[in-house]
């Protein structure tokens, strides 16, 4: 396998409040504003449009958000999946699939094309039992368990432009899996194992997809974001200046524009705070749908 092209992009800081785990980056194309999360904080920020910080606490550790088509947010936080009045910051109980579960929360979330919110769970204990999930919640508040246990740290979640393959991720596991999705149903085919990472290349967090049908992966202990093709060759590696990234969102009007987060690590003896990043590329980014409600 050819080595992967290695990118240093020019990276521009965003924010100058320092995150712990910054998560979750999501581009408002109605308003210009990019919305995301700080895990450990907990707390909800959402970087302007005209450059300003609103700041929202969290009651509990929070996962990851979603745009809805009524202006609200929905928060997946450790006591459940909430909607938030992005107004008054207020909470509303949507439904709770994890069920308090122990050694347990809710992690990377994202709309999938079928109109549901797709969000895995972290597996907390120490050490790891594989009692990681991936949920499926319906517009309604019922929600399905799409994968029960043997997962450590879902994350990843991202679709293709047609909308016919759904791509994910373990954290923990170090692994990268694609299945067949049916948008209609929200269906999936048999996993396919696409690329197992080394410490080198970055374990997989968070990630976005390309109109060419690459997955962008953030590999966050090694300051990369991995770009890989549909059958899992990552054929770009662009070196951020950051040793953290956590995952990236398209956004900018044209979806040109990949939004960062990081998280805090020690580098050399010092503290590397997070933050959120911004780089241009020269592709197109597909974008992610709005929860119905």
């Amino acid at each position: 396998m050819p080595s992967p092209r290695v990118i240093h992009p020019k990276v521009r800081r965003l924010m100058d409040t320092p995150l712990r785990v910054g998560e979750s980056p999501t581009w408002d194309d109605r308003t210009g504003d990019l919305w995301l999360v700080d895990v450990l904080a907990p707390a909800v920020y959402c970087i302007r449009a005209n450059g300003s910080l609103s700041h929202y606490p969290m009651p509990a550790l929070i996962g990851s958000l979603a745009l809805c088509e009524s202006g609200k947010i929905i928060v997946a936080l450790q006591t459940g999946v909430h909607v938030m009045d992005p107004e008054s910051g207020a909470l509303t109980l949507f439904c709770n699939p994890d069920g308090g579960r122990p050694d347990s929360r809710l992690n990377d979330g994202k709309v999938g094309p079928d109109g549901h919110f797709w969000i895995g769970t972290r597996d907390e204990a120490t050490p790891q039992t594989g009692n990681g999930r991936l949920y499926r919640v319906a517009p309604d508040g019922t929600f399905q368990t799409i994968i029960e246990d043997g997962l450590l740290t879902s994350n990843g979640l991202a679709w293709s432009a047609d909308g016919r393959t759904m791509f994910h991720s373990d954290s923990s596991g170090q692994f990268l899996q694609s299945f067949d999705f049916d948008p209609a149903t929200g269906s999936l085919g048999p996993a396919r194992r696409l690329t197992k990472f080394t410490n080198a290349e970055g374990r997989p967090d968070g990630a976005a997809i390309d109109t060419d049908g690459f997955y962008w992966s953030a590999g966050v202990l090694d300051g990369k974001l991995n770009r890989i093709n549909p059958d899992g060759e990552i054929v770009e590696l662009y070196q951020l200046p950051l040793s953290g990234p956590t995952m990236p969102c398209f956004g900018g009007p044209d979806l040109r524009t990949l939004f960062v987060t990081t998280l805090a690590r020690e580098v050399n003896g010092e503290m590397e705070h997070g933050t959120v990043v911004a780089l241009d590329v020269d592709v197109t980014g597909v974008p992610v749908p709005r929860f119905p409600i």
